[in-house]
């Protein structure tokens, strides 16, 4: 029986990690409006008062919010699968090894959900994540379907039912800020001690992942899992390039799809029902047009070469998560320099995209000296219990 060890560099799936880097674009750029503004509590169709703001809230909205972490999530679940299969051809079980990867994985959300910034996606992950150790020994086809019917049919039930009572009721599904909550979020993240601070931060997370959030949470990012990891024991990746006229077709009905329930709000009337169907069923479906694309174009060897740079940051992706959530707490918070509400959308998009490309630069420089980034040399030393080499040469 052979020791399992961290994936090397020439047995990594050079796509997984370019629609990973990918995603922490989309993440950030959707992050950096929490980072500088109370976009938990706001109206989102109403907050933005610039001429320029109002014109690119639309795109986000449609093209980016929500589109990714779903993506993301898929990505995890795939991960997973593949390190399945790595310790069933190496003999090793792979349920203990995966729970303590959780678990570490826990430990590093917790620091970042209540000590950075409240938006963390690791706990869920992590906690999702041990549920679907449960499903692991399904087939891929089995978790391929499970994942998909545990998505779309709770979702449609909602949807429809939020749509009805839009209908009967349309003030009750009518979006409205919650003034108390922006106040509070500006006094403590603009002006206050880094105590006052943590209690909004520790607030913020509350009010997403409390209790009454659970089942919300569960049938949003389980599904998620279970799809990615379904796909990645398909090797859905893998193959894409011997059907790429079929995945040419599939491309096409996800994008159509996801791009006309993502612009709802926008052709119809925006309001808690079109909202929730816009990110609950059209960001999904956006996701996996994204990630159909990306497989496509990497085909293509010139393509490839552009996009290859992505692929440091997706290796990364852990170090680079955790990077921007300082970064970004750093630059708005009153610990750092203060700029909470003062930053409007179009300069955090900019601001975003341009620690982006910093973070993929330095990531690019790093993997030339190391294996992988300090954050996931961290996370894999207490999974695997031991110290791989820790330079590339």
């Amino acid at each position: 029986m052979q020791a399992l060890q961290p994936v090397n560099k020439q047995e990594r799936l050079l796509s997984l990690d370019v629609i990973r880097g990918f995603s922490l674009l989309g993440i950030f750029i959707i992050n950096m409006i929490s980072f500088h503004s109370p976009f938990l509590y706001v109206d989102h169709y109403s907050w933005w008062s610039s001429p320029a703001d109002q014109q690119l809230f639309p795109w986000i909205d449609i093209l980016v919010q929500s589109s990714f972490y779903p993506l993301f999530a898929m990505l995890f679940g795939y991960g997973l699968a593949m390190q399945q299969e790595r310790s069933v051809e190496k003999g090793v079980n792979f349920y203990p090894l995966a729970v303590r990867r959780l678990l570490v994985l826990l430990l590093i959300g917790c620091v970042h959900a209540f000590l950075i910034w409240s938006g963390d996606i690791l706990i869920n992950y992590a906690l999702f994540g041990l549920i679907l150790l449960g499903f692991m020994k399904m087939s891929g086809k089995a978790l391929l379907w499970t994942g998909s019917l545990l998505f779309l049919l709770p979702q449609m039930f909602f949807s429809i039912l939020l749509l009805l009572v839009s209908i009967t009721d349309p003030a009750g599904t009518a979006f409205y800020s919650d003034l108390t909550n922006i106040t509070n979020s500006l006094e403590a993240y603009s002006s206050g001690s880094f105590t006052e601070i943590f209690l909004q931060r520790f607030e913020d997370w509350y009010n997403v992942n409390g209790p009454g959030n659970i089942i919300y949470l569960m049938l949003s990012i389980l599904p998620m899992l279970m799809i990615g990891a379904g796909a990645g024991k398909l090797k859905v990746l893998e193959r894409i390039p011997e059907h790429k006229k079929f995945w040419m077709v599939m491309l096409a009905i996800f994008a159509s799809a996801g791009l006309i329930l993502k612009s709802l709000p926008f052709t119809t009337h925006a309001n808690i029902a079109s909202a929730y169907i816009q990110d609950m069923l059209g960001a999904p479906f956006l996701s996996v047009s994204y990630a159909i694309l990306l497989a496509l174009l990497l085909i293509n060897r010139k393509i490839s070469t552009v996009l290859k740079p992505l692929a440091a940051a997706g290796r990364m992706s852990l170090t680079n998560y955790l990077a921007q959530s300082i970064i970004g707490t750093l630059i708005f918070y009153n610990y750092g320099l203060g700029l909470y509400g003062e930053v409007t959308l179009v300069t955090g998009t900019w601001l975003a995209a341009a620690i982006f490309l910093i973070g993929v630069i330095l990531s690019e420089l790093w993997l030339s000296k190391f294996r992988q980034g300090p954050m996931e040399k961290l996370w894999r030393v207490h999974t695997y219990k031991k110290e791989g080499a820790e330079t590339s040469k």
